[in-house]
């Protein structure tokens, strides 16, 4: 498949803001640079819609962008230059398979990203990885909502979830998955393609769900259902200005806030299904 990269020069504060915003549209990848970000649309996406939207940010936002096409074969060139390992303490690091083994940590996985979002470098991913630490997962039913590369998934995985259910919308995100899944030697992570409907299992004891404010708030009424009473739900990539409105989402869907955190302009949260 091939891409349009869209190089945005902006401070890094704005970068965080648009990549909330361009979350919901046809982007499926965003990548931080010294100068801003990379963000990553299908070249089958309307180009039209995309700039009217990068336009009608401009009016908001300081920023520039310019365009260029990056070619399917050239995917995992460009990320092997640009992937750098992430760790986080000494309880998980994440690499690429071109990479040396990082040791010290309780958890090391190997990640490749190819067109899939999630690699741990973002402050979203990084904060889950570091809740993940901390979560009741020892022999639970885990869904992981929007799962991108399964990086969080196989996390589950790997702290003892006896079974974990891995959504996402995006074909190449639920193929990367089942990769990633083998790759890391990690058996009881089921992959699906599709929106919340393709998920077959119920009463969940927990749901991780790093998306964006918009399709958490548009989820959550049916996120509690499918959980357990008094199942937990984690959710990031939601921006600190997002706090309250998601708040009072979750409490009218049926949750009680139990922690929220914070990295750089970012949130995560973790909710609890009332009894």
């Amino acid at each position: 498949m091939n891409y349009h990269k869209y190089e945005i020069k902006t401070t890094p504060e704005t970068a965080e803001i648009l990549v909330a915003f361009l979350s919901d549209s046809p982007f499926d990848t965003f990548e931080e640079t010294t100068d801003g970000l990379n963000a990553y649309a299908p070249a089958s996406a309307s180009e039209q819609e995309i700039e009217a939207q990068l336009t009608d940010l401009q009016n908001q936002f300081d920023f520039s962008w310019e365009k260029e096409l990056i070619l399917g074969q050239n995917w995992n060139e460009l990320w092997e230059s640009n992937f750098q390992p992430v760790i986080v303490g000494d309880f998980c690091a994440v690499r690429a398979d071109f990479h040396d083994p990082i040791p010290g940590v309780k958890w090391e996985l190997v990640i490749n990203p190819k067109m899939a979002f999630g690699t741990g470098h973002h402050e979203t991913t990084w904060q889950c990885i570091a809740a993940i630490e901390h979560l009741p997962l020892q022999g639970t039913h885990i869904l992981d909502y929007g799962c991108g590369t399964g990086i969080l998934a196989i996390l589950a995985s790997k702290q003892g979830a006896a079974a974990v259910e891995a959504v996402d919308i995006e074909e190449e995100s639920y193929r990367n998955t089942v990769e990633n899944c083998a790759a890391n030697g990690v058996e009881n992570v089921t992959a699906r393609l599709g929106t919340l409907a393709a998920v077959q299992g119920t009463n969940f004891d927990g749901i991780l769900a790093n998306i964006n404010r918009h399709v958490i708030l548009e989820s959550l009424p049916a996120l509690a259902g499918l959980l357990k009473p008094k199942g937990w739900l984690l959710i990031s990539g939601i921006l600190l200005s997002d706090e309250e409105i998601v708040t009072e989402a979750a409490t009218a869907a049926g949750f009680s806030k139990k922690s929220m955190k914070s990295r750089g302009n970012w949130l995560c949260g973790v909710f609890e299904r009332h009894g």
